[in-house]
């Protein structure tokens, strides 16, 4: 059914256009705007475009109250402008992925308003209504601390209206044959003007069972298959990434036994373990949530993420992981929300320190995965834990040492830039990186490179390689007879591990990718490895008759 794998070896790049790049000055960020930016993001490296919901939008929840599914939101330009976009995109190679917020609507869609002013309109069935308020209104809420109830009474229509996300995002009836129609409609539109996919939003709340006398929803996975075949029909080469924060035994059923349903699911499991590992120095939980998601179909991938839009969902943790967390990355009740996570970005949250940052990202990039971050984060962008919620993280890119980091030249950004300390724009931005060879941009363009050039980690087994020391976590990927070793120290001292590569030979080669500082196997095969504080490593593993080529030359 599939003719393309491109995403099982790509690097995805999140970004909002709203706070990407201002062209005509408003203040707000527009597609022109983001055209003007695509060959920096090709000279970056990525493979794809994620743009976070642009459609036309109240803007409540930062776009992710739609309002018009097939329009752009006029504050970032028209859809001529998202063609050119697209087709910019296509010329340099990047593919775009848009979101598909199909869970809910905003209460100000046309929909809704028809639904709750009618009770005989076709669209009251697209929404969810009770005459009672249901006894568990106050359970299952996406943002507990902010969020009150998950049912609220509309005067107009004399019914209390679901909604799983904030009131005034009410959850379309999903199971509802006009409401699946709906949205393979809303799919091929955006197909036909350059998509090549979608990363599906809420995906677990989209294929539930909805209604006041639902006590336990049962997934509707079927539905995952009819949008496959629809998406699959338009467009051979596209794809689904779900956004689904489920458990391991359940992720077959998402991504389809015979690969009949999502092609890609974030890997919310393993991004948990991983802050864990980072916040203890303890991979074995990693480890361990590496192995818990290793099945899966043979065309299907992971995507894995360090921070992305939302909050560090830090929920799968144990109460005592969580907490190791909360004391290292975000100590202060104002950098938690929704009693589950973190707010902040990835700097600050590792106070700016770069051995950190770079082994953090080093280790993102060699699980397996496909690895997709967030703009800003190329050149270490902080936050502004002053703006409310999630928002402390959604703050303008920092272009340049200009006025409002070059972003706009309104003096009215969308959002405030980051000005103050050591993340502001006068410090943090892409025009000073460019210059300085071994800044941070440079750093992470080099190592995009090198994950690209490695594609035994996105097609390839993984094996974790015993070290000898819970702080130091290695693993090797078998693809094609060729294979790669990935070594990080998450430990602040500096370690020595002894470690079998997996060939057992004296004299076998560890070949460095990074820096050419090679690894030959002692007697008895095994290799010693002195590693600084969180150091990092990146091998191919080489063979006896590469060592006395190398030995004749």
């Amino acid at each position: 059914m599939i003719n393309d794998l491109w995403y099982k070896n790509a690097v995805i790049y999140c970004l909002s256009v709203e706070t990407f790049m201002d062209a005509n000055g408003d203040g707000v960020g527009d597609f022109e705007g983001l055209e003007r930016r695509l060959d920096y993001l090709s000279g970056l490296g990525v493979n794809a475009i994620w743009l976070m919901p642009f459609q036309t939008s109240p803007g409540l929840d930062d776009g992710y109250d739609v309002s018009d599914y097939y329009n752009v939101d006029p504050r970032y330009g028209t859809l001529g402008d998202f063609v050119e976009f697209t087709h910019g995109a296509k010329q340099r190679g990047i593919r775009v992925l848009i979101d598909l917020v199909v869970n809910h609507t905003s209460d100000q869609h046309p929909w809704f308003k028809e639904a709750r002013s009618n009770p005989d309109s076709p669209y009251r069935d697209w929404y969810i209504w009770s005459d009672k308020k249901p006894a568990n209104a106050d359970e299952g809420m996406v943002f507990p601390g902010v969020q009150e109830s998950t049912w609220t009474y509309d005067e107009k229509a004399k019914q209390y209206y679901f909604h799983r996300f904030y009131h005034f995002q009410p959850d379309l009836n999903t199971s509802n044959p006009m409401v699946q129609a709906e949205i393979l409609k809303i799919m091929g539109f955006w197909i036909q003007l350059g998509v090549s996919g979608f990363r599906v939003d809420a995906v677990p709340f989209v294929i539930a069972q909805k209604g006041a006398e639902v006590k336990r929803p049962r997934p509707q996975y079927e539905m995952l298959r009819g949008f496959r075949e629809f998406l699959q029909w338009r467009l051979g080469d596209s794809i689904f990434l779900a956004e689904a924060n489920v458990v391991p035994k359940t992720n077959l059923q998402y991504f389809g036994h015979d690969s009949d349903r999502m092609q890609m699911m974030f890997n919310f499991h393993v991004n948990q373990a991983l802050f864990y590992a980072m916040a203890s120095s303890d991979t074995r939980p990693l480890a361990k949530a590496l192995d818990a998601t290793r099945e899966k179909p043979s065309t299907a991938q992971w995507g894995i993420f360090l921070r992305n839009h939302d909050e560090l969902d830090l929920g799968r943790l144990t109460e005592t992981q969580r907490e190791k967390v909360f004391e290292e990355f975000g100590p202060d009740k104002d950098m938690q929300l929704y009693h589950r996570g973190i707010r902040r970005r990835l700097a600050p949250m590792l106070e700016g320190d770069r051995r950190r940052l770079e082994l953090a990202y080093s280790l993102m990039f060699s699980l397996p995965a496909t690895p997709v971050i967030r703009y800003g984060d190329e050149i270490g962008m902080g936050d502004d834990l002053s703006l409310p919620e999630r928002n402390c993280a959604r703050t303008p890119m920092q272009w340049s040492p200009e006025p409002h980091g070059g972003f706009t030249k309104s003096d009215k950004p969308i959002l405030p830039v980051i000005n103050d300390g050591p993340f502001g724009y006068s410090y943090v931005n892409v025009a000073d990186q460019k210059r300085e060879a071994e800044s941070m941009l440079n750093w992470t363009e080099r190592l995009i490179r090198m994950r690209k050039e490695t594609p035994e980690i996105g097609w390839g087994e993984c094996t974790v390689v015993d070290t000898g020391d819970d702080g130091v976590l290695a693993l090797r990927f078998d693809w094609r007879n060729n294979s790669v070793l990935t070594v990080h120290n998450l430990l602040s001292r500096p370690a020595e591990v002894n470690f079998d590569a997996g060939v057992g030979e004296e004299g076998h080669l560890l070949i460095d990718i990074a820096d050419g500082g090679n690894s030959r196997a002692g007697k008895n095969g095994r290799h010693r490895l002195l590693l600084e504080a969180y150091d990092y490593r990146w091998f191919r593993l080489g063979g006896l008759d590469y060592l006395l080529k190398r030995e004749e030359i």
